[in-house]
């Protein structure tokens, strides 16, 4: 067999290949059929992990920097005047502030609005999915499916989501699946309708309805349950919420209160990880709730985080809050709850540049690798 990097041992090799950004994966995978064996085996992910390498990242459904005559953003704003799709999808690193456009979706159609963004993990590596919304042309409901492969910097067509053509749904991944719950259908029905995707069988199942219809719910992960919070079956916005566990395959009971008054239903996100707390905005503070514990107050939001568009919680302990300010995107990160030497938590605020300054509808946090 080859040496990975003529000249060098292969250990030596195989800590320089680690050290590949993200936004290089696709070229790695492509220079070599040793490159391509190594990035896309078990034990490359195993190390970047254990090296502290692998980091968690932010992938936005962002619109297209507004339109400009002159200044910085003019050449941004030539390219979005040729473009038919107002939204795109980008990617943000927290860590090292790089920001990157994904390509565009095949068949040349846009991004459509208001669609669902999930990370789930297929074949040991992580997918981003991006699911339903509306055709950003004729503004009707879609029922498309995309899965973006990031070693593979490509997109590929899924399985179209079955039943009702649905919009403002719940949605997340959780325990392998992403789900689907909820929203209303093309002649505005609220539904209580669900649906599970196998993102590597390329499969839905149909799981049991919900016990109450739930439009414009949140969809979140607990754990491996899919948990819906919020949604109303008429004019009036519901407080309550329902976890399907995927091991029983059953909704357990409707819970009360699940969100308090003052907070939207839309801003609730729970941590990756089976012991992590669930997150949502009231009153323009950021509150935590573990388990069937009341809601508690966890730091103030800055001022240009008030409008949040999406809360993100990633899976070390931080929390993020995407705002519309007066700039457009206005992104803040939250540290830790509690920092070093029990250090009160503080926010930091990531700077777009102007051609990723648009609005964000949509948000989740992707580990690639």
């Amino acid at each position: 067999m080859a040496d990975l990097i003529p000249g060098l041992p292969d250990d030596v090799a195989r800590q320089c290949l680690l050290r590949v950004g993200f936004r290089q994966l696709p070229a790695a995978c492509r220079t070599s059929r040793h490159w391509k064996a190594e990035v896309e085996s078990p034990l490359y992910s195993r190390l970047r992990r254990a090296n502290g390498l692998s980091r968690p990242l932010l992938a936005l459904a962002q619109a297209l920097p507004p339109l400009a005559a002159s200044g910085p953003a003019h050449k941004y704003a030539a390219s979005a005047a040729l473009s038919n799709n107002s939204y795109r999808l980008v990617l943000h690193d927290p860590d090292d502030g790089a920001w990157a456009a994904l390509p565009p979706l095949p068949g040349g159609g846009g991004l459509p609005l208001f669609c669902q963004l999930a990370a789930v993990a297929c074949g040991g590596r992580r997918k981003l999915v991006v699911l339903g919304g509306w055709d950003p042309e004729t503004w009707t409901p879609t029922d498309t499916v995309h899965v973006y492969d990031f070693l593979a910097g490509a997109w590929r067509r899924g399985a179209p989501m079955p039943g009702p053509r649905r919009s403002f749904f719940a949605c997340a991944a959780a325990g392998g699946s992403v789900f689907v719950a909820g929203g209303h259908d093309e002649d505005k029905k609220a539904l209580r309708s669900a649906a599970a995707y196998d993102a590597e069988a390329d499969a839905w199942a149909a799981l049991p309805d919900m016990a109450l219809e739930r439009d414009e719910a949140r969809g979140v992960c607990d754990g491996a349950r899919f948990v819906v919070v919020g949604g109303y079956p008429t004019e009036a916005q519901g407080r309550t919420g329902e976890a399907f566990d995927a091991a029983t395959w059953a909704w357990g009971p409707v819970q009360e209160r699940m969100v308090e008054e003052g907070a939207c239903p839309r801003t609730c996100y729970a941590a990756p990880s089976e012991s992590g707390p669930m997150y949502m905005l009231r009153d323009g503070h950021l509150e935590a709730r573990e388990g069937g514990n009341p809601w508690r107050s966890v730091a103030p939001v800055p001022k240009d985080g008030g409008a949040a568009t999406a809360v993100v919680a990633i899976g070390d302990g931080r929390v993020v809050v995407v705002g519309a300010g007066r700039h457009g995107c206005e992104l803040y990160v939250l540290s830790k709850e509690i920092g070093t030497n029990g250090a009160a938590p503080s926010w930091v605020r990531a700077v777009a540049p102007p051609e990723f300054a648009g609005h964000v509808q949509a948000a989740c946090c992707v580990q690639v690798v």
